[in-house]
């Protein structure tokens, strides 16, 4: 993969406010604002996430947590408002997010109990700055580098309520191709996967928020609802787009022989 994200953000500077231009009203303007989901507990990266929330685990070789990579790379696609939704070892990311600058407004909230992911995307969107503008969202443990602007735009030009990343990640094990008399005919290891992913970054409409459940997963619930009625796009990666969700060490580990060989080039 190419296209690795940087290792650190830029340095803390004011926020800018988008301007208006004659095209607006024709082509209106990408979100500035965006929610990050940060509350997992990483379970399967322990112990990483012994002591802090899977986001803040460190990508090797960067001296960045992942959600730090997220910040930054939102900050560089125009986005001036981020909501961080907190839950596991919550303490832990504030602590680190107030310390550090970002050319962004950041705002945390807590959840008081688990409301599942729909319902926590939905509370934390309550906080966005403004509610009748489109929106980002990203999972928080999502190491990734696209041009957002272009999904937005991808987003506009469907109409859609809802649009979500698809990615192609590469299936962990190689594969055996074979012809129709069963003959073997070659080997390929770790292909792309044939079939798109959700990417864990997503285009929301304003009225999107408004679907979404109290209590429970939006994945099984509302998504599916806005399927059936065609008002969910699916945004393909751009050829040569970095992306790779941290769930694993090996993930990590993954990651940090990425950057190498990126820096080596």
């Amino acid at each position: 993969m190419s296209d690795v994200p940087p290792a650190s953000p830029a340095s803390a500077v004011p926020p800018v406010s988008p301007q208006p231009t004659d095209c607006a009203a024709a082509f209106p303007a990408p979100p500035t604002q965006a929610v990050v989901l940060a509350g997992g507990q990483g379970s399967r990266l322990r112990p990483y996430t012994d002591d802090r929330p899977k986001p803040m685990v460190e990508i090797p070789g960067t001296g960045l947590p992942i959600i730090g990579h997220q910040l930054a790379w939102l900050a560089a696609e125009g986005v001036t408002d981020v909501v961080v939704s907190c839950g596991h070892l919550a303490d832990v990311l504030q602590e680190w997010l107030a310390r550090t600058p970002f050319p962004l407004r950041v705002t945390t909230v807590v959840e008081e109990e688990p409301l599942g992911r729909g319902g926590g995307l939905k509370y934390a969107a309550r906080h966005l700055p403004y509610g009748d503008r489109p929106w980002y969202a990203t999972n928080g443990d999502v190491w990734t580098r696209f041009p957002l602007r272009e999904m937005a735009a991808f987003h506009e030009e469907r109409g859609a309520t809802a649009t979500l990343a698809l990615a192609r990640p590469r299936i962990p094990w190689g594969v055996v191709e074979t012809n129709e008399f069963g003959q073997v005919l070659d080997f390929i290891e770790a292909p792309p996967s044939p079939y798109p992913v959700n990417a864990g970054v997503y285009v929301f409409a304003p009225e999107f928020a408004a679907l979404l459940p109290d209590l429970g997963d939006h994945e099984r619930t509302t998504f599916p609802h806005l399927a059936r009625e065609r008002r969910l796009a699916g945004f393909p990666l751009p050829q040569g787009a970095y992306w790779r969700a941290i769930d694993t060490a090996k993930d990590l580990t993954e990651a940090a022989r990425e950057l190498a060989a990126q820096s080596a080039l």
